[in-house]
């Protein structure tokens, strides 16, 4: 597997080995091993999968400690721009994001450590989206920033009047109003 450091230090794209020929294809998508290897050194512990069409934006979504979330999250079909967004007190590249183009075509994957906002918004007519965690979901904990935040000028690639969110995602507050993550 390739593995590519971005501006923003602990965020990582992977791209996996890809066996292919007329049958189709095989790949690990993951190896505990190899991720060790390459730096990841993280035990997931809880596998998501979600379905969304063209325009939906879930996020920018987080746990604060003790139950904050390391991710790596790949898209199986479909295209999504996948969003990560640095809120880890101190940190030199703090309220800067990245994002990257996630599609079941193109296989990469996206490390996200903990201390980071997450979101993605689906650029095909349908996207299933797959993501391993580091910790478990816990409801009393997440917390979120608001996805049009002006401050961040995230360019989510869907049209205002295309966008669906949920009714919860629409709330957030701005980063500067948001809690932090210590």
């Amino acid at each position: 597997m390739n593995v590519i450091k971005t501006d923003i230090e602990g965020l990582l794209i992977i791209e996996p080995k890809v066996f292919g020929d007329e049958r189709g294809y095989f790949m690990e998508s993951y190896n505990g091993k190899r991720y060790i290897e390459a730096g990841i050194d993280v035990n997931f512990i809880q596998d998501n999968e979600s379905l969304s069409s063209y325009g939906v934006i879930r996020g920018l979504h987080y746990q604060i400690p003790p139950y904050s979330q390391a991710k790596l999250v790949r898209v199986i079909s479909g295209r999504v721009i996948d969003v990560a967004l640095d809120i880890r007190a101190g940190s030199p590249t703090f309220g800067k994001h990245f994002s990257v183009e996630l599609t079941g075509e193109n296989k990469r994957q996206f490390f996200i450590p903990a201390g980071f906002a997450h979101g993605f918004a689906v650029l095909s007519e349908t996207a299933v989206f797959s993501y391993k965690c580091d910790n478990y979901y816990a409801p009393d904990y997440e917390r979120g920033i608001r996805f049009d935040d002006p401050a961040l000028n995230i360019d989510w690639r869907v049209p205002k009047d295309k966008t669906n969110l949920s009714s919860r995602d629409k709330m957030h507050p701005f980063l500067r109003d948001a809690e932090p993550v210590l």
